[in-house]
Parts: C-alpha cells; sequence; structure tokens
C-alpha cells in the first residue's frame, strides 16, 4: 500500500513537471497543492497550540500549588483545561495525521532526485546536496554526491581557495540557512509564554541544519517552501488568538455575564480584655448563679465561715 501510494504521488510530480516544464516549478506546485489540503488540520493543530500557551500562567501556579498532591494537581488540571473548553489532545491529532503524508512527501522527492538529473531551481541543484556542493566546488577528488561530512572538510581543507566559486555551493547553502531560520522562528512563535521551550528554540534550528546538508535540493525546496507556509499561518493564528483577548477561567473566575460566587467571610472574635474578676464581699452570691440555678451546684463557697 506504501509503495504504491509513492508511485501515484511521483505519477502526479511528473504530472506536475509536464505542465510546468521544470522540475523546480513542479516541486512548487505540488507544495502549494499539500498546505492548502492540510491547511484545516494545520490551523487546528496551531490554534490548539495557542489555546495551551494562554493557560500556561495557571498550569505554573496549579504546579507551584499542588507540588506535592499528583492526584490533586491531574484534577485541577483537568477541570482548568474543561472550564476553557481547551482539549490538550486535538493538537496532536492533525500531527498523526499529518506525519504519514510528510514522510510519504520525503520519500517521494528523494526518490525522484535520480530524475532531476542537473536540473536547477534559482541556481539550486535539485539532486545535490550542501556537502555535494561544497565538494564539487573545492574539486572533490570522488564522486560529489558520495561524499560526507568528513570527506567535504578534507577537500575544503585540501583546496579552500575552490570555495571563491560560490555560484556552485552559494544558493543550496543560503536555501539551508534560511530553513535554519524558519525553524527557530516557528519555535519561537510557539515558545511564547512558555519559558520551558526557550532550549528547543536553540537546539532544534541546529539539530535541522545538520540534518539538511546530506538531503537533496529537491526536498530542501519543498521543506523550505513548508516551512514558510506554516511560519505565515502561525503567524496569522498567534495574532487572531491575541485579538480574541478571552479571560482565562478557573474555578474561583466566573464567565463573562455571571455574577461572582459568594465566598464564606470569617471574621475573628475581638479579643477579651484579660481583667481581673471583681472583688467580691465575703457572702455575696453572683447574681448569675442566682438567676439560673445552674452555675452553680452549691453556695457553699459563698457562705461565710467562722473563724476559729
Amino acid at each position: 500500500m506504501w509503495k504504491a501510494l509513492s508511485d501515484y504521488l511521483f505519477q502526479f510530480l511528473n504530472f506536475l513537471y509536464s505542465m510546468t516544464g521544470n522540475w523546480g516549478w513542479a516541486i512548487v506546485a505540488l507544495t502549494v497543492i499539500v498546505r492548502l489540503a492540510l491547511h484545516p488540520l494545520n490551523a487546528k493543530q496551531m490554534r490548539s497550540m495557542q489555546q495551551m500557551q494562554r493557560l500556561q500562567p495557571r498550569l505554573k501556579v496549579l504546579q507551584e500549588k499542588y507540588a506535592n498532591d499528583r492526584d490533586t494537581l491531574s484534577r485541577e488540571t483537568m477541570a482548568l483545561y474543561k472550564e476553557n473548553k481547551v482539549n490538550p489532545a486535538s493538537g496532536c491529532l492533525p500531527l498523526i495525521i499529518q506525519l504519514p503524508i510528510l514522510i510519504l512527501l520525503f520519500n517521494v522527492l528523494r526518490d525522484a532526485s535520480a530524475q532531476f538529473g542537473e536540473s536547477t531551481f534559482c541556481g539550486v541543484p535539485l539532486a545535490g546536496t550542501v556537502l555535494s556542493s561544497i565538494a564539487k566546488a573545492v574539486g572533490f577528488s570522488g564522486d560529489p554526491l558520495t561524499a560526507g561530512f568528513m570527506d567535504t572538510c578534507r577537500a575544503v581543507g585540501t583546496n579552500p581557495a575552490g570555495l571563491s566559486a560560490v555560484g556552485v555551493w552559494l544558493p543550496i547553502t543560503f536555501l539551508l540557512l534560511f530553513i535554519v531560520f524558519l525553524t527557530w522562528y516557528q519555535q519561537k512563535l510557539s515558545a511564547q509564554g512558555n519559558p520551558q521551550m526557550a532550549t528547543m528554540n536553540v537546539v532544534m534550528p541546529i539539530f535541522m541544519g545538520f540534518i539538511c546538508l546530506s538531503m537533496p535540493g529537491g526536498l530542501l525546496l519543498y521543506w523550505m517552501l513548508s516551512s514558510l507556509f506554516a511560519v505565515i499561518q502561525q503567524w496569522f493564528t498567534v495574532r487572531k488568538v491575541a485579538k480574541e483577548e478571552k479571560p482565562v477561567l478557573f474555578k474561583d473566575k466566573p464567565r463573562e455575564g455571571e455574577a461572582p460566587a459568594q465566598k464564606a467571610v470569617f471574621t475573628r472574635r475581638p479579643v477579651k480584655e484579660n481583667r481581673p474578676a471583681p472583688r467580691r464581699e465575703l457572702g455575696e452570691i453572683p447574681s448569675a448563679a442566682v438567676q439560673s440555678g445552674e452555675a452553680y451546684d452549691d453556695f457553699s463557697d459563698f457562705i461565710p465561715k467562722r473563724r476559729k
């Protein structure tokens, strides 16, 4: 089934090539079609992420308050989600649906590199990689397409003057750097209001840049365009959610239009001054004892005693 889907997608890419006459424009058209088809899922995922970010300050308060009570923390967290109509799993479902499609596209574009030949798009070799382009510029002795990271570094060390042929390696290198920038910007938008994502904002772009060193230019072109679409879509989603300005609801905060819940008011009783009891004369019976009859069992303490 997977092989059949790959064949159908490759045939569709061939159809776009027959319409445009250029593999680069065929990849651009394929990217636009795929992003438009996945737009509803992407929009739902990004909106869910923004709603989760709005709840981060309140979630942090709950985590500090119930740090030693996991069960209560779980209940309060779910109550917070329910009050604000946020489903934490709703952002994962669109991503799970998209992953097979993205993997399929990557496989098709990677396998299609053999069909690209010497085709270029804006100076980017669709079949070549960043490493192979640099290796070709510095005169790598073997096949540039087989040059690895260390092979390319040794070739540059042997003939650094070859880097003067910037037209060979600069376009695809610029494409890679632009992908790194878009990845960083995406992480920055996603990390707003979530300090825990600050580390990912640094690590992820570096990781993606290292992976892209050995990817064909056609695949990098698709990745760059797809990331650009995602950044634009995410930017508009962030602005739209920010304009709504819905307050975060929790138990002690009423919804708009509802009367606030009455809270029990506890007042402290006035502290009685520690005054000395009034002095009684011998034989004097307190009035309370006379009136109630229950205050004292007998009045023996108040009967004057004869002096011996």
